[in-house]
């Protein structure tokens, strides 16, 4: 056994073939880390939700209801249900209830399209499926999927929960093991196919345990949803770990930066993670130096580095305020990386160290580690990390390897744990042999004060064999060479972009809100 570096203690274990770190004081499934906070704050507030607010004791009532209504549909354990829902309190009622009957979410989000949503439904083989009224026109034709016992509106189904609560919960309670499925997330699908990955109730408390040790985030910690309950983000980072520290969730449906800061100042808001965009429209927006954010103390960012620009202006005008950059993915139930607390600004090209539980090798094209400070792309295992993919034998062969998933990031890892990430190795550009990665320009690019969104892509060129290409979206009129300008006082005149094109915005993004670079790619006008 060792310690993690929150003095909590770990141990390997055997999960899915695998030898992994786990802690030795966890719940047994997720239901037992509700049933936990239950007993620890029954009458705290545990979810906000426009001039609703319910306690922990109502909202066990809720998902006792809701379970005993899925039972008497004849769901079981084992089973599919899929959410088409926005931010919602009930989200975490289905949730919930569907962990304690050991049924499998399939949390869709509400901006899909028809066939994305038939595939997913298809894929998983999904018994049921709840959504609400307003998305009925964007449903796939039902004959199809036969499979697909129940169709259910939520507006229809949660009188029923309130009806239906069993007077025992036990009633209502499945044999659940840690390693079985508690939700099957579909992958952004930006190449191919989505790809189902299998989240297990093992890999969600793991990841809960280790953010709220590394997060210092304490119980009754207050959150806002504004990011997708359909996402590993919202689901991991906000609605399992609220429940984990038996915390108050305030429920956004669609960011709006000035209702963000109205909903934390109004329920003093403590903690939150956000993109990088998001947290640099709320510093727009005129009220922010007024605003009542005194209670913030966690503010927590993902994927990339956040602009300095962005880090010193959150730093002058909330002081109390630690930024974190978070690292993971839906294949590693979300955080694998976290920066140390107050380091943000020492490492802005970092996103941080691996946690305790989390193990990471930086490896060349050949499966072989590389020296510290080399690149390689990254593969991370751990009790986090998924088994599989669903329904994707050779999928989950070809990304999961010897208990490690296999990013597809490149990155580099220093001798003191620190990674930077430098590109997605589909999006490294080769400019006549220099290796130039576009996260760096487009890092370059935001910290502009007039840019708000910026991408960089590839141009193949018959001369240097790529060049590079970048669009930005601007708050105010500004030219494309002012840009390169700025980038070339910046950056190595390989990497400085060969055009900048001013477009508005918002750029295009898939349902999860990852950038479509591959419909970047069509507003390129012909080479001259």
């Amino acid at each position: 056994m060792d310690k993690a570096m929150s003095g909590r203690t770990l141990r390997r274990e055997v999960h899915h073939g695998r030898v992994v770190a786990c802690h030795t004081d966890r719940p047994a499934d997720i239901a037992d880390m509700f049933a936990q906070a239950l007993a620890r704050a029954p009458d705290a507030i545990a979810l906000v939700d426009g001039e609703e607010r319910w306690s922990y004791r109502e909202l066990a009532a809720r998902v006792t209801g809701c379970a005993a209504r899925l039972t008497a549909l004849g769901l079981r354990s084992g089973d599919r249900m899929a959410i088409l829902m926005d931010n919602r309190a009930d989200y975490m009622t289905l949730l919930l209830a569907m962990a304690r009957l050991g049924i499998i979410g399939v949390p869709m989000n509400i901006r899909q399209r028809p066939p994305e949503t038939a595939y997913a439904l298809e894929d998983s083989g999904a018994a049921a499926i709840i959504y609400e009224e307003s998305l009925t026109d964007e449903l796939p034709q039902r004959e199809a999927l036969a499979h697909v016992r129940h169709w259910l509106t939520y507006e229809a189904e949660r009188p029923l929960w309130e009806a239906s609560a069993a007077p025992d919960p036990a009633s209502v309670r499945s044999a659940v093991g840690e390693d079985d499925p508690f939700c099957i997330l579909y992958t952004s699908g930006t190449t191919g196919q989505p790809k189902g990955a299998v989240l297990t109730h093992l890999g969600v408390i793991t990841s809960c345990i280790g953010s709220q040790d590394h997060l210092t985030l304490r119980d009754g910690e207050v959150m806002i949803l504004s990011v997708p309950a359909s996402h590993v983000t919202g689901i991991l980072l906000l609605l399992m770990l609220s429940i984990r520290v038996a915390g108050k969730l305030v429920m956004q449906r669609g960011f709006k930066a000035c209702a963000f800061l109205d909903l934390a100042e109004r329920e003093r808001m403590s903690y939150a993670i956000m993109v990088p965009a998001m947290y640099k429209l709320c510093l727009m927006e005129p009220g922010f130096a007024n605003a009542g954010l005194s209670s913030w103390r966690i503010g927590a960012f993902g994927g990339a580095p956040m602009a300095e620009s962005t880090i010193a202006a959150l730093a002058e005008q909330l002081p109390r305020l630690t930024l974190v950059n978070i690292y993971g993915a839906t294949e590693t139930t979300s955080p694998a990386v976290m920066m140390p607390l107050g380091e943000c600004a020492a490492h802005p090209d970092k996103v941080g160290r691996p946690l305790p539980y989390c193990d990471i090798v930086i490896m060349d094209d050949e499966g072989r580690q590389v020296a510290p400070g080399e690149q390689g792309e990254i593969w991370i295992g751990g009790a986090m990390t998924v088994p599989r993919y669903w329904n994707k034998p050779e999928e989950s062969v070809k990304a999961l390897i010897g208990g490690y998933w296999k990013s597809g990031d490149i990155a580099t890892m220093d001798e003191q744990g620190y990674i930077r990430l430098l590109d997605r190795k589909k999006d490294m550009i080769n400019r006549g042999g220099f290796k130039i990665y576009s996260v760096e320009i487009e890092n370059t690019l935001m910290a502009h004060e007039d840019v708000a969104e910026a991408v960089v892509i590839r141009r193949p060129c018959p001369v240097l064999g790529e060049r590079v290409e970048a669009f930005v979206v601007a708050r105010c009129e500004v030219q494309g060479e002012d840009l390169r300008s700025f980038c070339a006082a910046r950056l190595s005149d390989y990497k400085v972009p060969d055009h900048i094109y001013v477009v508005e915005g918002p750029l295009p993004r898939n349902a999860n809100g990852k950038l479509l670079k591959s419909a970047v790619r069509q507003w390129l006008p012909p080479l001259a």
